[in-house]
This record gives structure tokens, C-alpha cells and sequence, in this order.
């Protein structure tokens, strides 16, 4: 799938705390709760809940919010597609890092076992 020239500057310039309300959604829409979506984020970046508070207040970018994450080791392990990109052929480290919380989000409101989405199995 080819994207927009300006695809990884948007996705960079985009502020975690404008899209945060649309993973709650997602989730409790499918019958998984907010808790859960904080585990998966701290699973991924070592953010607490109160961190991942403060960054949504802080209205960080995309950017900085992954510039002050403490990327999981396993997050490489993430594959597949979302959006219609596969992500391990993702080549901006940035745009391949929201895709990994995105496709973590997708996995949680998709009903898939906490196990498998924190790649402990």
C-alpha cells in the first residue's frame, strides 16, 4: 500500500492524547476495560498510570511520547497488519512504533487473551 508523502510527519506531529479517547472506546466497546488498555500500554512503552495521564494532559505528540518510552524488547515480536500496512515493513521507527500500539490495541478490543497481546506465551 503506497501513503501520502506527509504520512510519517502527521503520524509524528499527531498528540497521543487525541487518539488515547478513541482506544478507550474501541476496547470497551468489545467488552474489554480501560485498566486493560493501560496494561497494554505500559506493557509496551513502561508508562505507569499516572504517567500515561500526565502525557495525555501534556498534550505530547506521537514524537515525544515515544521519545520518552521505554520500548518493550518484544515489541519487535508485533506483525501483522493494521491499517493496511504490515508492520514489520514498516521503515519509519516512529510510524512503526504507534502501528505496534495500535496493532496491540486492535488484538485487546479483538478479544484476544492478555497472554498472547503482552507476547508471554
Amino acid at each position: 500500500m503506497n501513503k501520502p508523502a506527509n504520512h510519517d510527519e502527521r503520524m509524528a506531529k499527531m498528540t497521543f492524547g487525541s487518539v488515547y479517547p478513541h482506544y478507550v472506546i474501541k476496547v470497551e466497546k468489545k467488552g474489554r476495560s480501560k485498566a486493560e488498555l493501560h496494561e497494554v500500554i505500559t506493557w509496551l512503552t513502561g508508562f505507569d498510570d499516572e504517567k500515561i495521564e500526565s502525557l495525555i494532559n501534556d498534550k505530547v505528540t506521537f514524537e515525544q511520547f515515544f521519545e520518552q518510552a521505554n520500548l518493550h524488547p518484544n515489541a519487535p515480536s508485533i506483525k501483522g497488519m493494521i491499517c493496511g500496512y504490515r508492520i514489520e515493513e514498516i521503515d519509519n521507527p516512529l510510524t512503526q512504533k504507534v502501528r505496534y500500539l495500535d496493532k496491540l490495541v486492535d488484538e485487546l478490543a479483538k478479544g484476544r487473551k492478555m497472554e498472547k497481546i503482552l507476547r508471554t506465551e
